[in-house]
């Protein structure tokens, strides 16, 4: 019962990208990083949109998000609660290999995390992130996060980085939301019955939310000189978010009705962005008949801001003004089955408890260790970036090669 179908065939696509088995000496889980008080919450806006010159008045203005919740994001300490835990499952598989913690926007500061690291002794270090799909701002940026810190430090060429492929089809992720879904399906469909539907399934919808993202960014997703696929919305980022919600309600409920929608939109009004927003489809689909709504934060591992605010307060919000009775599903945080997988992917990529197996639960995964040339292209130009062929950031000056698992 609630079994995900688990495949460890390779793909014969990814397998180019990847990399063979290395002796890590420390992981560092990346991260965004938040602000941690109201005195911290226009410095970190600032950080999150440097280069496009928005002024103070604009970002004040969309800081209530933060000003509501004191100043202070969730994302830092839940990022602490799963260093620990990662910590102490690899403690529990007697595997000693530090864990660092850096992020891109606040502090700890990547930069000063891989100097301390080099400081310390550390040589080679295998990045984990907590983004998991296929986008500019999920994978690409973090590579160039590093290849950025390891440039401007000097530590290139001394200090190797790598990074673990994009799990977002990993079932020690896909399991927890498999289960939120079912139980959250099981809490509405009493709700209803109570309210004396007698076909509760016919009146629910499951909306998979994700963070949009600009629509020139979509397109370019898993894009690449020589990514020989065509992805379902043209985009690798939507096909991967489609493929797990199809993975996962094809177990929990194939005849209940979903979509995947959309959340946390920002930037210029003229620039297209992914849609539906959630809040606009359920203007929509309640005219439908709909009268219950399970609520799936499928794009993200931890109830960050964008969980918070623009799910449990506008999301919940909207559905209570439409009569909508809805729940919403816990991300992965630290369960147990999230956890092992994040240790068993950094197994994949060791060679002490090395784990051969690369386990996915759809036709996508598992995803490059090494991506593709110009993937998830930065349109605003050209950085330092690590992982990637061709490139000898973060590889000790051996460039990446086209197929390290051809070696």
């Amino acid at each position: 019962m609630n079994e995900l179908a688990i495949s460890t065939a390779r793909n014969d696509v990814t397998e180019r990208g990847r990399q063979e088995p290395k002796q890590y000496d420390a992981v560092l889980l990346a991260s965004f990083g938040g602000p941690e008080g109201q005195e911290d919450v226009i410095p970190f806006l600032r950080n999150v949109t440097r280069g496009r010159g928005i002024p103070d008045e604009r970002l004040e203005e969309v800081s209530h998000h933060y000003r509501a919740f004191g100043g202070i994001s969730p994302i830092n300490q839940q990022n602490r609660e799963l260093k620990a835990a990662i910590e102490a499952e690899l403690a529990q598989r007697g595997i000693e290999l530090p864990v660092l913690w850096g992020n891109r926007n606040w502090d700890p500061y990547i930069a000063p995390v891989l100097q301390d690291a080099y400081d310390a002794g550390h040589r080679r270090i295998l990045m984990l992130t907590t983004s998991i799909y296929s986008c500019y701002s999920s994978c690409r940026q973090y590579r160039e996060d590093i290849g950025i810190a390891l440039t401007e430090t000097g530590l290139d060429g001394k200090l190797q980085v790598d990074k673990i492929r994009q799990y977002f089809d990993h079932p020690g992720v896909v399991q927890p939301f498999l289960e939120g879904t079912a139980s959250g399906l099981q809490e509405i469909r009493e709700k209803l019955a109570a309210a004396g539907e007698a076909d509760p399934d016919s009146k629910i919808r499951v909306l998979f939310a994700t963070h949009s993202i600009p629509t020139r960014d979509a397109e370019a997703a898993g894009r690449s000189e020589d990514e020989p696929r065509e992805f379902a919305e043209g985009s690798a980022y939507a096909a991967q978010h489609l493929a797990n919600a199809k993975a996962i309600m094809d177990v929990v409920a194939p005849n209940v009705a979903w979509d995947l929608v959309y959340q946390s939109r920002s930037g210029a009004p003229h620039i297209p962005w992914l849609e539906p927003d959630i809040n606009d489809h359920l203007e929509e689909i309640a005219p439908q008949g709909v009268r219950g709504v399970v609520i799936v934060p499928l794009g993200f591992v931890s109830d960050h801001m964008e969980v918070a605010w623009d799910l449990d307060t506008e999301a919940l919000e909207t559905c209570k003004n439409l009569d909508i009775e809805a729940t919403r599903v816990p991300t992965p945080g630290t369960h147990a089955a999230f956890v092992s997988g994040l240790v068993d992917l950094i197994c994949e990529r060791t060679v002490d408890n090395n784990i051969a197996d690369r386990p996915h639960v759809t036709d996508l995964g598992p995803w490059y260790d090494v991506c593709r040339p110009n993937c998830c292209e930065n349109f605003r130009g050209a950085k330092p970036v690590i992982a990637e062929v061709g490139t000898t950031i973060g590889s000790g000056h051996d460039a990446y090669p086209a197929s390290e698992a051809a070696k």
